[in-house]
């Protein structure tokens, strides 16, 4: 069956009607095109003939004028016939995987991402702890078997009433902080514990690097112990900060909810989730001698397995954005511990010094720190690479005849502009944790390099330098991934207008 194509809107009547004859009846002499390139009262050609007879120059570029509108056209014309072309234009879709290609696609991210999870549940099962195991570990380290201990003091809430001048700290009756140390007599009244409502008067130091009290105060008092009422047993510990932080955690959620509306309580959730992991299966392994980079490596993958898929939804986008990071982490872990053997960190610190001396000689000092690295890195990558796989959607969704170079080009263009950004955010946010310590170097009158090679400095610059790495190998290779992936996504969906 053949169909007569609709005159265009610029035709006139009479060309209209000559669309309907033979092209034997067209004329043969030359055709007269306006600036414009629309036809006019003297062109008694109509468009359908002129098309078929006319200047190829100009034809060609009318098509070029053109081209791009009718292929428009078309991909709004083709979901409309198909009944789908409301599903694909906007959301957080990742993409249909029904078809040919959406199952070749389907078998490789199964292909790469199983290995992944089975690694994962492979290391949940092995280095998590029993529970008991771990209570038994926190039993010593509370009671201080073979250690200082964590647990010699109880924690006891009390608020100063008044903070006299500097005292004299030989007063028998009041626990003195150290020999020729200037002191400051404290009144406190105790809200908890075995003394609650009764007040006690204890000694603090006032060097300069000690805290400095005022009436109204709520603090931690360390109890040692034996009469509660003999002012002997306590200790100012630190101040309380619940109420305050609590307010700063509201706000923080309200915003999060305000901005981000049912997304932003996904990732509520999903902070929630890591917190999780990190309380219930980090600690406990660590704490029992499992070795940290696994552990890190392992609680890495579950993260991601549980974050990604609830604030982003489960889709091949989520899919792509997952190796990426998984793929990045593990670059990180190695490089972290090849550069903290050659450089020969050890991880020690007052922390950790204090923390070998509580757990003993089973604790890996240098692998807490190496720990410390992926775990730390995982913040960064995880949105370079749900960015990076997001903006490769979208250039697709932009322009769907795109070719695989082009839309990888395109697309690191953006991941250089955000890899710039967050290798100096990861340096600030280092330089920010170590800024007292470099501050203290850097009045010792040392050089850059002494400065750059101590221990203290040396493990910042590991950590900074290896998560860069990391950060940086994670944009070209998210972004090679997601080209691959999205083209062959979208090859399954109707072609529709897109906004």
């Amino acid at each position: 069956m053949t169909s007569s194509r609709p005159p265009t809107r610029h035709a006139r009547p009479q060309a209209a009607a000559a669309a309907t004859s033979s092209e034997d009846d067209a004329p043969t002499g030359p055709i007269r095109v306006p600036r414009n390139g629309r036809a006019s009262a003297e062109d008694p050609a109509p468009p359908t003939l002129r098309r078929a007879g006319g200047n190829p120059d100009v034809e060609r570029g009318r098509g070029r004028q053109a081209g791009t509108p009718a292929r428009r056209r078309r991909r709004a014309e083709a979901p409309a016939a198909s009944g789908h072309g409301h599903g694909h234009g906007h959301g957080h879709g990742g993409g249909d995987l029904d078809g040919p290609s959406g199952r070749r696609v389907r078998i490789l991210l199964a292909a790469l991402l199983v290995p992944c999870a089975l690694a994962v549940l492979v290391g949940l099962v092995v280095l998590a702890p029993s529970p008991g195991e771990y209570a038994d570990v926190a039993a010593r380290a509370a009671t201080g078997q073979g250690a200082p201990g964590l647990g010699a003091q109880t924690p006891v809430d009390a608020e100063v009433t008044r903070a006299a001048a500097e005292s004299d700290c030989t007063d028998p009756n009041l626990p003195s902080p150290g020999p020729g140390e200037g002191c400051v007599a404290v009144t406190l009244r105790l809200d908890e514990g075995p003394a609650a409502g009764s007040t006690i008067v204890t000694l603090a130091p006032a060097t300069p690097g000690s805290p400095r009290f005022a009436v109204g105060d709520p603090v931690v008092l360390g109890w040692a112990g034996g009469d509660p009422a003999d002012p002997l047993t306590y200790t100012i510990v630190d101040f309380q900060r619940g109420a305050p932080l609590l307010v700063l955690g509201a706000a923080f959620a309200l915003a999060v909810l305000l901005l981000g509306r049912w997304q932003g309580l996904a990732a509520l959730v999903a902070l929630g989730a890591t917190l999780g992991v990190l309380a219930l299966f980090v600690l406990p392994a660590l704490a029992t001698g499992s070795p940290p980079v696994a552990v890190a490596l392992t609680a890495s993958g579950l993260i991601v397995g549980i974050v990604l898929p609830l604030t982003h939804g489960p889709s091949a986008r989520t899919a792509t954005a997952a190796l990426g990071t998984l793929a990045s982490l593990g670059l990180i872990g190695v490089l972290a511990v090849l550069f903290a053997a050659t450089s020969r960190l050890t991880g020690l610190g007052e922390e950790s010094s204090e923390l070998a001396g509580v757990l003993g000689a089973g604790l890996d000092v240098r692998g807490l720190l190496l720990a410390g690295v992926v775990i730390g890195a995982l913040g960064v990558l995880d949105d370079v690479t749900v960015t990076q796989t997001s903006a490769v959607w979208e250039l697709h969704r932009a322009d769907p005849a795109a070719r695989l170079a082009d839309l990888y080009g395109s697309a690191m263009r953006v991941g250089r502009d955000h890899v710039a950004s967050a290798v100096n955010t990861l340096v600030l946010a280092y330089a920010g944790a170590a800024l007292p310590l470099l501050l203290l170097f850097g009045l010792a009158g040392r050089g850059l390099g002494d400065l750059l090679t101590a221990e203290d400095v040396a493990q910042e610059v590991v950590r900074t330098l290896v998560g860069s790495i990391g950060l940086v190998a994670s944009v070209p290779l998210t972004t090679i991934l997601a080209a691959v992936v999205v083209r062959a996504v979208r090859s399954t969906e109707p072609r529709g207008e897109t906004a």
